[in-house]
């Protein structure tokens, strides 16, 4: 569904971005791409949808150039950005406006995904808090039914119930034939949802992984002591002893811990990409 093949881009003079990136990506997933600031996650989803253009390689997105913004292509993608600014006017005129620009929205899920949001009717969008906007993005974003989802930090500015909601509302809605990729740093708002992992570092892909080949691969679980882990690979302090990240050695069952997982693969780069290798 998305190809890159040897995807190079920088802004002007400067230092690259992103650097002979190969990618594929597959429908039917949910993809969670991490990175530090300023490792190119949000350069990485603009090319997807074409709001930025290689410098050279190529970006294949269900068969089309995104640098081309082709209808077609246009009609089946949706990226909700970081940073926003909505129109003022209300949420009846907003769809007015906007959804007939994909010819598969669906009304009554929008319908059914604000009502889940609490988001209330007939208000002026700039008079709505910055949670609520994006809310309404969200449930937006969702009903167009777009092939292609990209979503930078959704999470952020919703709060605790909010973040509990998205979670249920994504489980339940993407269809065989979507992709969804979600840009975050707030990943532990995710864990539940990603069926596969993307870790962007020195302008390129470091790993990329299923969920179910990295719980394969590492346990994580809490002790009270260091002891009784065998080498962990990493570990954090807590209230309660230890959260260590370990070679699976007894094919143990864990659940994946991302937040540990990345700062794991952040501290040991090596030790960590190498597991992956064999």
């Amino acid at each position: 569904m998305i190809s890159l093949q040897q995807l190079h881009f920088h802004y002007r003079k400067a230092q690259p971005v992103l650097k002979d990136v190969n990618l594929s990506l597959q429908p039917g997933r949910i993809y969670g791409l991490l990175g530090k600031n300023g490792a190119g996650k949000s350069s990485l989803l603009y090319q997807f949808c074409g709001l930025l253009f290689p410098i050279s390689g190529q970006c294949r997105v269900m068969g089309y150039e995104p640098a081309k913004r082709q209808p077609a292509f246009l009609q089946q993608v949706y990226l909700l950005p970081e940073s926003f600014h909505l129109p003022d006017m209300n949420i009846a005129q907003y769809l007015r406006l906007f959804a007939p620009f994909y010819p598969s929205f669906d009304h009554e899920a929008f319908k059914r995904h604000i009502v889940a949001f609490e988001i209330p009717d007939g208000q002026s969008l700039q008079a709505l808090s910055h949670g609520e906007q994006k809310k309404v993005l969200i449930s937006f974003a969702l009903a167009t039914r777009a092939k292609v989802l990209l979503m930078d930090e959704p999470t952020n500015g919703l709060d605790i119930p909010s973040k509990r909601q998205f979670r249920k509302v994504i489980a339940g809605c993407l269809e065989p034939d979507q992709c969804m990729i979600i840009s975050t740093h707030q990943v532990k708002d995710l864990d539940s949802l990603i069926d596969e992992v993307l870790i962007l570092e020195d302008h390129g892909i470091l790993l990329q992984e299923s969920v179910a080949r990295i719980t394969e691969k590492l346990s994580f679980r809490q002790v009270m002591s260091l002891e009784e882990s065998e080498a962990p690979i990493y570990s954090e302090g807590s209230l309660k002893g230890y959260v260590v990240v370990a070679v699976n050695r007894q094919a143990e069952h864990s659940r994946l811990d991302m937040e540990m997982f990345f700062n794991a693969v952040m501290v040991e780069k090596e030790k960590i990409v190498s597991l992956f290798q064999q």
